[in-house]
């Protein structure tokens, strides 16, 4: 039996190292680190007004995101919430299927939620270029942060097939989509889910590896 704990304690804890790994074969890795500030865990609206609130926006105010707005939105859609792990929004088997991945000015960055805080993957503003990409979409162009939910299916894979792991990963990335959507509302921000663009650009301005899907671009500003 101690055998046993031991070594499901050796396999947690290489999944953790794992979750806050860069994916393989990424490109642009430059690896410098942005640390957050710790999320607040209470708001100044309730649930039920966030619900009532949101609103799909798609023109936004030059006035970038602060780092606490940058945490809580982070830590809504895909931060640990407790201490096993588990993240804000639900995963089949607790396999994390999602990276989330943010794109400023300042460039693009790859959240860590083990850690709670964000590795710089490209130093240039890839937003003009996602926008290209995503149809000519202004949205995208001019929000300050474009938040990217991207999928490694395989992750689900491995125990569901693949059958049934399209459905559970693009639940989960409902999930978290909306969670950054109501945390935006909370802090008196908009955003607008975007599906249409073409995944195969997407991945190329990203500089992801090939099993790595992008689903989900969510635009995300101070709406004008």
């Amino acid at each position: 039996m101690e055998k046993a704990v031991f070594l499901l304690g050796l396999l947690l804890g290489s999944m953790t190292t794992f979750c806050d790994k860069a994916p393989q074969g990424e490109k642009g890795n430059s690896g410098e680190v942005r640390a957050l500030p710790a999320p607040q865990r209470a708001g100044k609206i309730t649930l039920e007004e966030a619900i009532a609130r949101r609103r799909s926006h798609r023109e936004f105010k030059k006035q970038p995101l602060s780092d606490q707005e940058l945490s809580q939105l982070l830590w809504a859609t895909q931060g640990i919430t407790h201490p096993d792990g588990y993240r804000a929004a639900p995963s089949a088997g607790a396999l994390y299927p999602l990276e989330l991945y943010v794109a400023t000015q300042e460039g693009l960055f790859h959240y860590q939620p083990h850690s709670h805080r964000l590795i710089r993957r490209q130093a240039r503003d890839l937003r003009a270029e996602l926008a290209r990409a995503a149809l000519d979409q202004s949205a995208v162009s001019e929000a300050p942060a474009v938040f990217v939910i991207v999928a490694v299916y395989e992750r689900t894979a491995r125990k569901y097939g693949p059958a049934r792991t399209p459905r559970y990963v693009h639940l989960e990335a409902g999930h978290a989509a909306q969670n950054l959507l109501l945390e935006a509302v909370a802090l008196g921000l908009g955003g607008v889910p975007v599906g249409a663009f073409h995944d195969e650009r997407i991945q190329s301005v990203l500089g992801l590896p090939g099993d790595h899907k992008p689903l989900y671009l969510i635009p995300v500003g101070h709406p004008r």
